[in-house]
């Protein structure tokens, strides 16, 4: 299954950015909370941003595959949705204001969420009407 692939690229780059967290926090001394270092922030910000999309995205990206979308869709898909928590992660993490990465990231993380979201929603309403 071509979303499993994607399922556990996704999973990588969590546990990276998990890994990330937790080295500035044993440096630092700082258990709870960010303690005021911005660094540690935006860390922190560029780790729950992906958690916070990734499991709506690989549901869904999940259903369409095993629904029979095409093979080149979920690639294009979830290929454009692992790029986009990339380069949203690396802009959180290097400017704590506005950055072309998270500003790309995002776009790029709803857009194929939107698009996914809707083949679900037309899937499910042809496939009742048959």
């Amino acid at each position: 299954m071509i979303s499993m692939m994607y399922a556990g690229l996704c999973t990588l780059l969590v546990i990276f950015l998990a890994l990330r967290v937790v080295k500035w926090r044993r440096e630092h001394k700082i258990g709870l909370g960010h303690g005021e270092n911005m660094e540690l922030q935006m860390r922190v910000r560029a780790h729950a941003n992906a958690t916070e999309n990734m499991p709506l995205a690989l549901i869904l990206l999940g259903s369409l595959e095993l629904t029979g979308f095409p093979p080149y869709l979920i690639h294009v898909l979830g290929g454009t949705f692992l790029f986009s928590r990339i380069i949203h992660a690396w802009g959180v993490s290097h400017n704590s204001g506005y950055s072309k990465g998270r500003f790309w990231g995002m776009v790029l993380t709803w857009l194929p969420m939107i698009v996914m979201a809707a083949f679900a929603i037309i899937g499910s309403i042809s496939s009742q009407s048959q």
